[in-house]
């Protein structure tokens, strides 16, 4: 009798219940363990860009805080603000760099040797898990990617910094 109470008195309060609310794990499967979270594509190769704070043109406009994905234009003249694949906002660029030095090693007779290599262990990985029944594994290499933006006092704007592989891109935006 005491426990029954126990009990009813115990579930009245959510942040003491003794079983969740709802299943945590339905019909035996964890969250993440289907092969669509596993073996699946990639979303996108872009970085990204979380805002924190709110940010205004003076007209209106505002984008919300979040996350997007910050793009470089083909021209290199502007990084694109992608959110749910539309863009929200385009930032004219000052400054773009290119890194050239990882262009020179795709030549050199070592980096050669070392991709052949990389491509036979690959294949060899790829027929073990053929065997197995696996999908075979991904030759995408994965690329350094990163986003940030920086609030300046001094000339009250906003500084974007892209950077991707070897491309790295600054852009600037004033802040009302």
């Amino acid at each position: 009798m005491l426990e029954g109470i126990y009990v009813d008195k115990i579930m009245l309060f959510k942040e003491s219940r003794i079983y969740p609310q709802e299943p945590q794990i339905t019909a035996g499967l964890i969250v993440g363990d289907q092969s669509f979270y596993k073996y699946s594509l990639r979303e996108s190769t872009y970085p990204t860009l979380i805002l924190v704070d709110e940010i205004s043109d003076g007209q209106g406009n505002v984008i919300p805080p979040g996350h997007y994905e910050l793009a470089l234009s083909d021209e290199k003249d502007f990084l694109i603000l992608i959110e749910s694949k539309k863009a929200v906002a385009i930032i004219p660029v000052f400054k773009v760099e290119i890194d050239m030095s990882q262009y020179e090693q795709v030549h050199d007779k070592a980096s050669l040797k070392r991709d052949q290599k990389e491509k036979k262990e690959i294949a060899k990985t790829n027929r073990k898990r053929a065997k197995q029944g696996m999908p075979p594994v991904n030759e995408e290499q994965d690329i350094y990617q990163e986003a940030s933006i920086e609030y300046i006092p001094a000339g009250d704007y906003y500084l974007i910094r892209y950077e991707r592989a070897d491309v790295k891109a600054w852009g600037a935006f004033k802040a009302k």
